[in-house]
């Protein structure tokens, strides 16, 4: 028996059917996070850097002094790739390292000058890009998401 012509049917597009407020949430919230990612890469690459970059630069102004390890975690990164955006951004004069005063084997990293400017061009369009998320959300509403997300992070984070 031949196979049923498959080529008439398509998903519904975000925000439709099981892609819409009928759809499981686990996979609402990595359908919004692709877009969000898409988006943010498309509005950081007039600037030359990339949604992972751009999260290094935001956890070493929020947390100066991260080692690399550290900063992996918290920008929710490997290792690796913190790495590689690391010798990028102190070759671009960007970021600095330092020893740890007491373990002297840990490097700690800081924001040069130079990476706090960068930081800033980045926070226009991604600033511009959260308001976009938030439209049509009251104050309640927004600390309402934040804090959901906030949890299942946290909750999640026991499962590790």
């Amino acid at each position: 028996m031949p196979a049923p012509d498959l080529a008439g049917v398509r998903p519904p597009p975000p925000g439709k059917g099981k892609r819409g407020e009928q759809g499981h949430l686990a996979y609402l919230l990595r359908q919004a996070q692709a877009a969000t990612r898409l988006t943010l890469e498309r509005r950081l690459a007039d600037l030359g850097v990339t949604p992972p970059q751009f999260a290094v630069l935001t956890m070493l102004r929020a947390y100066p002094g991260l080692s690399g390890a550290d900063l992996a975690r918290v920008a929710l990164l490997t290792p690796q790739t913190v790495g590689v955006i690391m010798r990028n951004l102190e070759r671009d004069g960007a970021i600095r390292k330092t020893p740890h005063p007491v373990h002297g084997r840990v490097l700690q990293w800081t924001l040069t000058r130079r990476g706090n400017a960068l930081l800033d061009q980045c926070r226009r369009p991604v600033q511009a890009l959260e308001r976009r998320l938030v439209a049509g959300l009251g104050g309640k509403a927004q600390a309402t998401v934040r804090r959901w997300l906030s949890k299942i992070a946290a909750d999640l984070q026991q499962d590790r």
